[in-house]
């Protein structure tokens, strides 16, 4: 044989054989443990950025919230705190300031004043918050039917008397109650319809339901339209096709819709209501013979502090009438959740 030939069979046998290709079950397996191996060794780096990635964003945040969670706590939670603690003392002449639970309070929800007081703004809301409301949602009704420039001036007309301060409100329409200079008793006169004092016992309720309504209608119009405007159009249409009119489909599609808006809007009213201040304050000297310091809750509160320096008492007052509001806003949002959509 030849030298050559003899030396190249030698190299060749030295030479081990190449691994047979495996296919199928075990070229997967195989890839699983090669990737399975690979994750196992960056698991540690990848592991450690996003945490710390993670506690970037945690950190941004908490950095984020921490100028309102200081003024909410500086301008909210300290001074009701502060109210509250005073509200567990009684300081008198004789016995000086001592620590006293909860007799302010017992006092409260005995005192004939504030509980009169309470039941005069109950009986107002019980008439003005349905005919503000119903006001309002006629208004967003018609504006989101008619769809045109003409509606865009109507919505802006009757939000604008919401952008006058309640202040300046109060005392414009004071200006025009009033039975000396005011041209409601001058237009009364020339009308020959005699005097009519729209500040006496028995208009007192209705004038100041009037500001309250004209001030506020328009707000709770705009929120209302807002609802109207998100709902589907689809749905308009597919009440067309069955035959149903404006009305019908305002009353039987649109208002059902907008439960929930309705719900909220209500629910903001009473509070307000029930927190009625601004108003009898600011018509009190023109009127105060009918406005007394006890006249609605909050007013009351504000002379017992400010006028008699009955700090103590005028916070467990005020305590108290927050209570109300709470228990009265729980139990409307527990009988309305089921048929609003409310959770």
């Amino acid at each position: 044989m030849n030298p050559l030939r003899q030396g190249a069979a030698a190299d060749a046998a030295s030479v081990p054989p190449d691994p047979p290709v495996r296919r199928g079950r075990d070229a997967r397996a195989t890839r699983a443990t090669r990737d399975a191996a690979t994750a196992g060794g960056n698991r540690g780096p990848l592991t450690g950025r996003r945490l710390s990635s993670r506690t970037r964003h945690k950190a941004m945040g908490l950095f984020l919230v921490t100028p309102f969670t200081l003024l909410f706590l500086a301008f909210l939670v300290a001074p009701l705190g502060y109210a509250f603690w005073l509200s567990l003392r009684t300081s008198t002449l004789v016995g000086g300031d001592h620590f006293s639970w909860f007799a302010n309070y017992r006092q409260a929800f005995t005192d004939h004043q504030f509980l009169s007081g309470l039941a005069r703004v109950a009986v107002f809301g019980l008439v003005q918050i349905p005919l503000m409301l119903g006001l309002a949602l006629l208004g967003a009704l018609l504006i989101d039917e008619i769809g045109s420039r003409l509606a865009k001036v109507f919505r802006m007309t009757l939000f604008m008397p919401y952008a006058v301060p309640a202040v300046i409100g109060a005392l414009m329409w004071g200006f025009l109650y009033s039975p000396t200079f005011g041209p409601v008793q001058s237009v009364s006169s020339a009308l020959g319809l005699g005097s009519v004092d729209l500040l006496s016992h028995s208009l007192m309720l209705t004038s100041l339901g009037n500001i309250v309504t004209w001030q506020w209608t328009g707000y709770n119009m705009i929120v209302l339209y807002a609802a109207l405007q998100g709902l589907p159009r689809e749905v308009y249409e597919a009440a067309k096709l069955d035959g149903a009119g404006p009305v019908q489909t305002a009353l039987r599609v649109k208002v059902p819709m907008i439960s929930s808006a309705l719900v909220l809007t209500l629910m903001f009213t009473i509070i307000g209501t029930l927190q009625f201040f601004t108003e009898p304050r600011v018509l009190r000297p023109i009127a105060s013979s009918v406005i007394t310091p006890d006249y609605t809750p909050n007013l009351y509160a504000y002379n017992l502090a400010f006028q008699y320096s009955e700090f103590n008492y005028s916070a467990a007052i005020s305590f108290a009438l927050g209570a109300a509001v709470f228990v009265g806003s729980y139990v409307f949002l527990f009988a309305a959740r089921r048929r609003s959509g409310l959770k």
